[in-house]
């Protein structure tokens, strides 16, 4: 493994259940999270240690999402739907009832909203309507996991029946459906540089797709246990994975290569199955979420 030097900067606290969701701002010196307890709230990179609550709600919070260009949040509230904060107001604008199911995921585009939820369907929202689009039933198992290409024409959707399938964005019809995985599917990622799709899920393997093609093209046994999520760094030369088995690995883009373990042992890692995580692009920190309800921030240097 190379030389990386990792830091722990920071441990926040204050969620008081497990944190699933994490999200990076319109601004990305600020991230949000939400809980099992129903609490999302706002963190500053430059002042990490005070949070702001944003919202509270009666339910589980397993997803979050910035739409960029509005600056709003949208909250994925499990049996409920959607709630949509404007930031600039700090105030909740709208909501929409949309399922009854747990909501696992959520990506912005343009004027439409894409929800992943546990009964395999994949609803579209108009924004400037306030109204559901469209009902995409793709599986009958959990969309667990959503990812847009760089070039924003199709979605990736990670399921629970161990496949991932394309949709293209413009009309909603299925592309391609890849099959590899053993397990469910929780972390997507396109490269943001080569032509390639990572994934990962509870078989704990990465499988490294060509996207001209979408042919797999590598794997790798990345992990213990599930693989929760993964986040590539900005350039798009390192991505990171979280799992289960309470580690961030580090790993080389090009050639998945691990280059760095940091976990409870070597660095004072989370205690327990690290939920979610995300390289941040405002200054190249790595944020970490966790059933143990702590957020872990870390410097990362090569």
């Amino acid at each position: 493994m190379s030389k990386i030097q990792v830091n722990k900067l920071h441990t926040l606290t204050g969620h008081n259940d497990c944190i699933y969701a994490l999200a990076e701002g319109a601004n990305p010196r600020y991230f949000y999270t939400g809980s099992g307890d129903g609490m999302v709230v706002e963190w500053d990179l430059d002042n990490p240690k005070d949070g702001k609550l944003i919202a509270k709600l009666p339910h589980s919070v397993y997803a979050l999402e910035v739409d960029r260009e509005r600056n709003l949040l949208i909250i994925g509230h499990n049996f409920e739907g959607i709630h949509v904060i404007d930031l600039n107001e700090n105030k909740e604008i709208w909501s929409l009832k949309l399922t009854d199911q747990s909501i696992f995921d959520i990506k912005s585009l343009g004027t439409e909203i894409y929800v992943g939820a546990a009964d395999g369907v994949v609803i579209v929202v108009d924004v400037d309507q306030k109204a559901v689009k469209k009902h995409l039933k793709l599986s009958s198992k959990s969309a667990r996991v959503m990812a847009f290409d760089n070039d924003r024409k199709s979605l990736a959707v990670g399921f629970s029946d161990h496949t991932i399938k394309i949709i293209s964005t413009k009309d909603y019809k299925a592309l391609h459906n890849l099959e590899s995985h053993s397990n469910s599917v929780f972390a997507l990622a396109y490269s943001p540089i080569e032509e390639k799709l990572i994934s990962g899920g509870r078989d704990a393997h990465l499988k490294i797709w060509n996207t001209k093609s979408y042919n797999l093209s590598d794997q790798v046994v990345a992990h213990m246990f599930a693989i929760n999520y993964l986040s590539f760094r900005e350039d798009g030369k390192y991505f990171v994975t979280c799992s289960m088995d309470k580690s961030l690995k580090v790993w080389d883009a090009e050639s998945h290569k691990l280059l760095k373990v940091i976990d409870k042992a070597r660095h004072a890692g989370h205690g327990t199955s690290i939920n979610k995580v995300l390289w941040s692009s405002y200054d190249q920190s790595i944020i970490s979420v966790s059933d143990d309800r702590s957020i872990s921030i870390w410097k990362v240097e090569f």
